[in-house]
């Protein structure tokens, strides 16, 4: 094991000795290039690919990030993908209406979903989900 950390292989031998989730997936931080107006004008786009990648089974999770005083969206977004490899996880972001016409830029991490809790809730006499 190296003195600063571990190796990404160690890491992922380390989770599956835990008996973690051992989850690979994909974080994708998008960041305005210039202007909060040029997002705006390709947000709708960037919606209907996201729901494209929903139906797919490739996105995990989306949404915008707010400023860290919690008073405005700049534009922001973090996304968590599925994906088979660094390689493709980068296609698809290349691929988004965002980064594609240059309105955001992106950083990609990897990422080991290991601990957690999904709870959903599904009321069925009110036609209602619920998700913790």
């Amino acid at each position: 094991m190296a003195q600063d950390g571990m190796t990404w292989a160690e890491t992922l031998q380390y989770s599956a000795e835990q008996k973690l989730l051992a989850k690979q997936l994909y974080l994708v931080f998008s960041r305005p290039v210039n202007s909060f107006d040029r997002v705006m004008e390709v947000v709708d786009e960037h919606l209907d690919y996201q729901r494209e990648l929903e139906s797919r089974g490739i996105m995990f999770a989306a949404g915008p990030l707010a400023t860290t005083d919690e008073q405005h969206w700049n534009g922001e977004g973090l996304f968590v993908y599925r994906a088979e490899s660094l390689a493709a996880a980068k296609a698809i972001a290349d691929a988004d209406p965002m980064h594609r016409k240059n309105a955001r830029q992106y950083e990609i991490r990897t990422w080991l979903l290991n601990e957690g809790n999904l709870g959903i809730d599904v009321l069925l006499s009110h036609s209602a989900i619920h998700i913790k």
